[in-house]
């Protein structure tokens, strides 16, 4: 269409976008035929100029929507669109910085977009009712000034080259600059900015803090993220209002300092070079720096914090922790950890009840002394550790119900006798005595005579040899006897008239290299519900008579020949890559009638074709793992 003629006083509504073939004339006639035009739409309009918005602003002086986008000819070089309240400038080549004095003339914009004007390099605006704008694409644009005190929609992306921003607003509650890589200067006078994101702004300096500390602008800013801000070193944030923090991927950063006393949240995910650090104070209520291999020095104040997670801080020396709400303190490989940073830190933190000091070689007696300052310790980890003696855990800690010993390879023989000769830990109920290198004696008599226990570990221990709860009469002299609890539906000709009771629930004898039989009778074991002997490679006969037996897991037993079982409630059996053969299994699954789950993958003895004669023997089986039949 070449030409359009418009005879319409009254118009107010006019879209001729895309309307490619108009001529400059023809638009300039229509538009200023209609003096009482509201919205004018003319994007895609590529002949139009200049002067024909001039004619159209003199003429049509109740404009307020007006969409030029992709008009590459059109400057608006003395336009004074006054009116004007929603202005739309996408993919204009001519516009420039220059063009911003024209739009300053609208004192009554609303809403500006200029996405993907190539030539502009910078806008500056002073514009009281200014509510959103758009730069997207402006591959040139460097500079960013707003005055503007009802903005409260700012988009800005993709803007390579954007270096600065100065931004005055009291509507602006969320600001968004992602990928910005230019951005080196902010400046901020926004008293109602609740949130900022600045993700991989990888230009932005230390200088960055200023602003949104106390003082900077934003007395209310609640949510700052700077992820993948790649070159700051050195931040320090001091504000009465910062809530939640997010620093993930600042890898250049090695020194952080937060004075925000209701700081809720933290994010140092990828911080791997952050050497100093301090909370001083702090709302948070936990704490995770286990991601920070390098900290060295670390102060905490924070009187809300429930748990901290220092694990992997490994050349951490110097730590000033108060926080007197702790619960829950993980320490794991912190191999610097001394006595007298312990003892600092139980004081101030009486109400820890739970301590993980895993690879933590450097802590000795007079750190686990300083444990009696912790009247609630019931969870104790020390696990890698070179304790010889246990003596002082056994002094300090009277409540504790779990202790783990993982891979303590220096304690002696007798180190675990005060348990069940001075009743030391009467609270014990869990022990984890893994890959330690207790003789088969020690082992035993924990065994028999520690009878409140009720989860025991001995995974991996190599001095475990043949696991045999079958008593004699002597043996069970030195047992304390005590009856098993009144209304257990086992008949009591099962049982002898007196026998330990053992409370043990479960036991784990993981990769145990030397147990070649297991031997349970059912007066030993009547509450073990749970017991674990994979990877045992040279486990041959396994014999267990268990009322409460729930879960058996015998996977990767090789050498298993035989078994045996009377376990009437269990409910699991895992047999995979179990060398037993087809009548064996058949026989131990016929006197386990609660049985529900059976593994048998992998057991080249057992044939997949064959699990109807298992579901025979043992009706309540519910899953069969098999492995598949060979084509």
């Amino acid at each position: 269409m070449p030409h359009a003629v418009l005879n319409c006083p009254l118009l107010h509504d006019l879209d001729i976008a895309s309307c490619h073939k108009l001529s400059d004339a023809a638009i300039r006639s229509a538009a200023t035929a209609c003096p009482l035009l509201e919205s004018l739409d003319m994007s895609n309009c590529s002949c139009v100029s200049d002067e024909t918005l001039r004619d159209i602003a003199q003429t049509c002086g109740n404009l307020r929507v007006l969409d030029a986008s992709y008009c590459p000819n059109i400057s608006l070089e003395s336009v004074r669109l006054v009116m004007l309240t929603v202005l739309k400038l996408h993919s204009c080549e001519g516009i420039t910085s220059a063009s911003m004095a024209a739009i300053a003339h609208s004192y009554m914009l609303e809403v500006l977009e200029l996405d993907n004007c190539s030539l502009l390099t910078s806008v500056s605006l002073d514009l009281p009712r200014l509510q959103s704008i758009r730069l997207v694409h402006c591959r040139k644009f460097i500079d960013l000034n707003l005055h503007c005190g009802m903005l409260s929609s700012i988009t800005v992306s993709n803007c390579p080259l954007l270096h600065r921003i100065n931004i005055t607003s009291s509507a602006l509650k969320k600001l968004v600059l992602q990928k910005q890589e230019s951005l080196t200067t902010i400046a901020l006078q926004c008293p109602n900015l609740l949130e900022v994101d600045l993700t991989e702004c990888e230009s932005l300096t230390n200088s960055i803090c200023e602003v949104f500390s106390d003082g900077g602008g934003c007395p209310v800013l609640k949510s700052l993220v700077l992820d993948n801000c790649e070159s700051l070193t050195l931040v320090a944030f001091c504000s009465t209002s910062l809530v939640s923090l997010s620093l993930g991927g600042c890898r250049a950063l090695i020194s952080l300092a937060l004075s925000c006393r209701y700081l809720e949240q933290v994010s140092l995910d990828g911080c791997d070079h952050l050497e100093v650090a301090s909370f001083c104070p702090v709302g948070l209520r936990s704490l995770n720096l286990g991601i920070c291999p390098k900290m060295n020095m670390l102060h905490i104040e924070a009187p809300q914090m429930a748990s901290l997670e220092l694990k992997g801080c490994g050349v951490l020396s110097e730590a000033s922790i108060n926080c007197p709400l702790l619960t829950s303190f993980d320490a794991s490989f912190c191999s610097q950890l001394k006595d007298d940073c312990l003892s600092a830190t139980t004081s101030s933190c009486p109400l820890i009840e739970s301590l993980v000091l895993m690879s933590c070689p450097s802590v000795g007696c007079d750190g686990l002394l300083s444990l009696q300052s912790l009247p609630n310790l019931t969870y104790l980890d020390l696990s890698y550790t070179f304790l010889v003696t246990l003596q002082p855990v056994y002094e300090s800690c009277l409540q504790l119900k779990v202790l783990k010993l993982q891979a303590c390879k220096y304690l002696t023989d007798t180190s675990l006798e005060p348990l069940y000769k001075e009743n030391a830990l009467p609270a014990l109920c869990e022990l984890d005595l893994s890959y330690g290198t207790l003789c088969q004696s020690a082992i035993e008599e924990l065994l028999a005579c520690c009878t409140h226990l009720s989860h025991v570990s001995l995974n991996g221990c190599i001095n475990m040899h043949d696991l045999n709860w079958g008593f004699t009469g002597d043996q069970l002299s030195h047992i304390p006897s005590v009856s098993i609890p009144h209304g257990s539906s086992l008949g009591e000709q099962q049982l002898p008239n007196e026998q330990p009771k053992r409370l043990l629930e479960n036991l784990n004898c993981v990769g145990c290299p030397n147990i070649k039989k297991v031997f349970i009778p059912m007066a030993q074991g009547f509450l073990l519900s749970s017991l674990n002997l994979s990877l045992s490679a040279n486990l041959k006969e396994v014999d267990i008579a268990c009322y409460n037996l729930c879960v058996l897991n015998l996977s990767n037993c090789c050498s298993l020949e035989s078994l045996q079982l009377e376990c009437p409630r269990l409910s699991s059996l895992f047999l995979q890559s179990c060398n037993i053969d087809e009548e064996a299994v058949e026989a131990a699954v016929s006197r386990c009638t609660m049985l529900e789950t059976l593994d048998v993958r992998f057991c080249p003895k057992i044939c997949p074709l064959n699990m109807t004669r298992l579901r025979v023997a043992c009706p309540s089986l519910k899953r069969i793992f098999s492995s598949l039949v060979p084509s």
